[in-house]
């Protein structure tokens, strides 16, 4: 059975452990033995790496700099890590290591909750199999990223919130290998009532199962 290590924390406003349950009733479904803490800790365990998938759900925060590069060093050696909204792109804004390997930083969102455009950027990639261009009501969020990222989903900026942003075109869904291991990104996801939006529910499960190591 593939073990699944769920961590929240960080800023309340996300409702990381609102979020966490979620994730992880959603991992148990497609058959995931799952770990759900709020200790940082558990990214410095030296069994971490025996785990299929690592998913923090984690706003902002600070933790021990050993714990990150562990982490590191699990999904380099075939360990999947998977997040969504600030969960990679917020956490642990102090830590190199950590953005090193989740390939994306948040910036800003201009204009906070506004209604923005998702356009499908690679409709037969199996995580976007079957959904198209949607709308989505929440944070439009404005990335530094990677360049070694594989965009699957993206947004473009109107500039009626922010003149400088107008017309950048930005990562929403993103996938990209380390190492051995897989990373998943998507930006959607502010508060859990977006789950109930099918399509972010469903590229997030899909996103989530593609960076899980089999058999692990």
């Amino acid at each position: 059975m593939r073990k699944a290590l769920i961590v929240w924390g960080g800023w309340p406003g996300h409702e990381p452990e609102a979020g966490a349950k979620i994730v992880a009733g959603m991992l148990e479904e497609d058959g995931f033995a799952v770990t759900v803490t709020n200790d940082y800790a558990a990214f410095g365990s030296p069994d971490l790496g025996d785990n299929s998938l690592i998913v923090p759900v984690i706003t902002s925060d600070e933790m021990d700099r050993a714990f990150a590069d562990n982490l590191v060093a699990a999904v380099r050696a075939g360990t999947g890590l998977a997040g969504y909204h600030g969960g990679l792109a917020t956490s642990f804004r102090n830590l190199v290591a950590f953005h090193y390997l989740t390939g994306v930083q948040w910036v800003a969102h201009p204009g906070d909750i506004i209604d923005f455009r998702v356009n499908v950027e690679k409709p037969d990639d199996p995580i976007m199999a079957g959904i198209g261009d949607f709308d989505y009501h929440s944070e439009q969020y404005y990335l530094h990223f990677d360049p070694s990222i594989e965009v699957l989903a993206s947004t473009t900026f109107s500039g009626a919130h922010d003149p400088v942003t107008e017309g950048v075109k930005m990562p929403v869904v993103f996938k990209r290998r380390f190492g051995k291991g897989r990373v998943f990104y998507t930006a959607l996801g502010h508060v859990v009532a977006e789950f109930e939006n099918p399509q972010m529910r469903t590229i997030l499960r899909r996103g989530l199962n593609w960076a899980a190591r089999e058999g692990a």
